[in-house]
């Protein structure tokens, strides 16, 4: 037991796992000459930009499937762009591992609750490189939010807000810390100016008309993207889809969930007096992490990176020693949620059950309600007085 112990708290190993899984399943990729279809479609975001094609119409002859990524992306992504394929690819994929990495590293816990953070989110992770995706960097962004918030650090807290809003939307959810900062004036004063600065940065490598076009058809594109949503074997992993298919009801509207999801996310903003308290802010994140992703119907598994995180936070951050039914949450999100998707886990189970009912998205669900009781509930006046003796 104490050897498995000091395993699972060993930096250099639990490090290998969080950069060496999502390596290697890439690199498997390119020397089996998979197509990475997500970097393509990355790819020419940047490349779309500067030519100034509608980034949001089919190109068949480049990439499979559509852009939904703001202008903003291209500058992110040019860099890795400009590279050949397989040296971009691979590269794109540590970048996002590293963000999400440092993120994690920053935030104002003790420095073996991280690593065991890292630990447990390394399979997701690993979900999330296979496809390439740049949600680990978003998660990233909206960790680097609240840390630098806490810093008081407002400015670089208002641009990691905006640069995840510009990029893919989920970056809006860091608003949901605006309560934490002690200088509100200079935050809205900051996610302003980096509004306007991101804004307008893509017309540096375009044109300004071209831009504030590019932004009229994103909007157009989210709006179809959502209407298609609904129904997909492969989308919509969230509250939204789990009870259409588990009570065969295809007519739910989308709002008579998501509508009571917002005023269970608000009621945690009741507990004015707690606001000062870390654990309580840091329910707070892990609440908006997995909020994010539950209640969007364009949440797909790699997307679960975002939401995994956020359960992780929980977990390192509960009362010790944590009880049965915590522990069973979190053994039913890693089986569930983290493992469904890979070869570790029962084919036909995943094929019949897990993927048509979307079930990766109900363990998360039940730790998301588990965290509003807990922001209502908690006394974390006295937790902080107990961990100061």
């Amino acid at each position: 037991m104490k050897k498995i112990t000091k395993l699972i708290y060993n930096k250099p190993f639990v490090f290998s796992l969080w950069f060496g899984l999502s390596f290697l399943i890439v690199l498997k990729g390119i020397l089996t000459h998979q197509l990475f279809n997500n970097y393509l479609v990355f790819k020419y975001n940047f490349i779309n930009t500067i030519h100034q094609h509608n980034l949001y119409t089919y190109q068949p002859e480049h990439f499979n499937d559509l852009n939904h990524y703001g202008p903003a992306f291209s500058l992110i992504i040019a860099p890795f762009a400009l590279m050949p394929d397989t040296i971009g690819v691979l590269l794109w994929v540590m970048f996002n591992a590293f963000i999400l990495f440092k993120a994690i590293q920053m935030l104002p816990i003790k420095e073996n609750q991280y690593v065991i953070i890292l630990l447990i989110c390394a399979h997701e992770l690993m979900t999330a490189s296979a496809n390439v995706q740049s949600n680990p960097m978003i998660a990233g962004l909206i960790i680097l939010s609240f840390s630098f918030i806490k810093k008081k650090q407002d400015f670089w807290a208002a641009l990691m807000i905006a640069l995840g809003t510009f990029v893919k939307l989920y970056g809006i959810v860091g608003l949901a810390f605006f309560f934490f900062s002690e200088n509100k004036l200079k935050f809205i004063a900051s996610f302003l100016f980096w509004s306007v600065v991101l804004f307008v940065l893509p017309m540096l490598i375009s044109s300004p008309t071209f831009i504030i076009q590019t932004y009229h058809d994103w909007y157009n594109d989210l709006v179809a993207k959502n209407a298609s949503n609904q129904g997909s074997d492969l989308q919509e992993i969230c509250v939204m889809g789990l009870i259409r298919k588990i009570f065969n009801y295809p007519g739910l509207k989308n709002i008579y969930v998501i509508a009571p999801g917002i005023v269970l996310f608000a009621l945690s903003y009741l507990r004015l007096k707690s606001f000062k308290f870390q654990r309580y802010q840091l329910l707070i994140l892990s609440s908006a992490l997995i909020f994010a992703i539950i209640f969007s119907s364009s949440s797909e598994s790699s997307t679960y990176i975002i939401a995994f995180t956020g359960v992780a936070i929980w977990y390192m951050n509960l009362n010790r020693p944590v009880t049965k039914y915590e522990i069973f949450l979190l053994v039913f999100a890693l089986v569930i949620t983290s493992l469904s998707p890979s070869d570790l886990f029962p084919r036909y189970i995943r094929m019949e059950y897990v993927v048509p009912y979307k079930l990766k998205a109900l363990p998360c669900f039940l730790i998301w309600l588990k965290i509003v009781y807990e922001t209502l509930t908690r006394d974390f006046s006295k937790q902080e007085q107990l961990e100061a003796l």
